[in-house]
């Protein structure tokens, strides 16, 4: 089983969850973050003063999926994500030790 944590644009949210829905992914976390990259934050106006950034607001996305799933589920990630401009976002993949529905007690890949 593996943990995967993708970090994506907000307005790319939508079409992320549809790609994941395609392919049979059954349930995500989203979680509002900020943060910055390469990027490095961006300068705006607001009221006639400028200032920076530093902080640009992100969705986090994690998944706990098969191991097997790995492969197609990043691919749709990246697929419905991606728009080839800096700040598109990460994909983080980790071992995903144990995963436990506690609503049955069911442990494993029943789990998921």
């Amino acid at each position: 089983m593996k943990m995967l944590t993708a970090i994506i644009k907000p307005f790319k949210l939508d079409d992320v969850r549809d790609a994941l829905a395609n392919i049979g992914i059954k349930g995500i976390t989203v979680t509002e973050v900020k943060g910055f990259g390469r990027q490095k934050g961006h300068t705006e106006l607001y009221r006639g003063a400028e200032y920076v950034v530093d902080f640009l607001p992100k969705v986090k996305l994690e998944i706990a999926i098969a191991g097997d799933q790995v492969e197609s589920v990043v691919e749709a990630i990246v697929s419905a994500a991606g728009t080839g401009k800096i700040g598109d976002g990460k994909i983080f993949i980790q071992e995903l030790e144990s995963v436990i529905r506690i609503r049955t007690g069911e442990t494993g890949h029943d789990a998921l």
